[in-house]
């Protein structure tokens, strides 16, 4: 993943395109535009029997240059860095800034792909491709652009597992306006791969992340309640607020169930477009206070549950 920096200084995480992914895409487009110039060339010979040779040279200079040239530029241009092979590849051609390009980014490109793809025969490029940390060619770097993955595919995304119950609403008098962009993101990769971690090894990140978090915020984490539970009522919370901010229409009645406060739906509902929590508006949860856990069941007392009322586990055990 490539970080790149916007002029309103937004920090987007881009994929860079390698050499594989590239070469197919350029070999693509190399076929297309070759099969175009025969064509063109063919009927041009045709058209032209009756000139000398001097003309002849001439209409083909200029054919290969319109065409070999002039082609591909006026394609990138015109679909703002995508070409066919790219199309096919799911590439495509940005600026530094991570911007659409325009003609001068197409042209630097063009004139340069004459040297370092046709009369090198793609040596140069490829070589440079190889170097370069983010995949780029020479034509990539004069011209100031970046070849990108457009298709990432959907299977690599990993939900949030949700916070215990007992949490949910807990965290609503948090000021998360001080907490990092990176420290977000280490978080939630914790919650996602914590499953995957040693046991001594995920609890000692997330009393890590747990401490920076809580230093951030400013609140100390609540007493008797786990590390990776703070953490995933934490993001919890902030999902819900992005959720409301989002979606403010959505939330009188998400269900269809009759009036319910901003912010309130079913717990173990979680996800972008639906804000955890039950904390009504204008209320405020004390984020330090003790937790009470629920009233402990007798053995083999059954529990009366209305029908669809069960939630899933959350992977993680209430308070001792």
């Amino acid at each position: 993943m490539s970080e790149l920096v916007t002029g309103d200084a937004v920090v987007l995480g881009l994929r860079p395109a390698r050499l594989p992914s590239r070469a197919l895409a350029l070999a693509i487009d190399l076929v297309v535009v070759w099969i175009v110039f025969i064509l063109v060339s063919i009927g041009l010979a045709i058209a032209t029997a009756t000139l000398d040779e001097a003309a002849s040279a001439a209409i083909a200079v200029a054919t290969f240059l319109l065409v070999l040239v002039g082609g591909p530029i006026a394609v990138e241009t015109l679909s703002h860095g995508r070409s066919l092979g790219k199309l096919a590849c799911g590439l495509r051609v940005v600026r530094d800034d991570g911007g659409p390009i325009r003609f001068r980014h197409a042209l630097v490109r063009g004139a340069m792909g004459v040297v370092e793809i046709l009369m090198t025969l793609g040596v140069f490029a490829c070589i440079a491709s190889l170097v370069s940390a983010r995949g780029r060619r020479l034509g990539d770097v004069f011209a100031g652009t970046l070849v990108v993955r457009e298709r990432v595919s959907a299977g690599r995304g990993t939900a949030v597992p949700p916070p215990p119950p007992w949490l949910v609403g807990r965290f609503a008098g948090l000021d998360l306006s001080a907490v990092p962009d990176e420290l977000w993101l280490a978080i939630r990769q914790y919650l996602t791969r914590m499953h995957q971690l040693d046991a001594e090894v995920g609890l000692s990140m997330a009393e890590r992340l747990a401490g920076e978090l809580a230093v951030r915020t400013g609140v100390p984490v609540l007493p008797g309640v786990p590390a990776a539970a703070y953490l995933a009522g934490v993001v919890n919370e902030r999902q819900a607020r992005d959720a409301r901010r989002v979606f403010p229409a959505a939330q009188a009645d998400p269900l269809g169930q009759g009036a319910m406060g901003v912010g309130s739906v079913p717990v173990g509902v979680v996800g972008p477009s639906a804000a955890v929590g039950s904390v009504a508006p204008g209320a405020t949860v004390p984020p330090v206070a003790p937790l009470v856990p629920a009233a402990p069941v007798e053995p083999g007392a059954p529990e009366a549950e209305e029908p669809g009322s069960r939630k899933p586990g959350t992977g993680f055990a209430p308070p001792a």
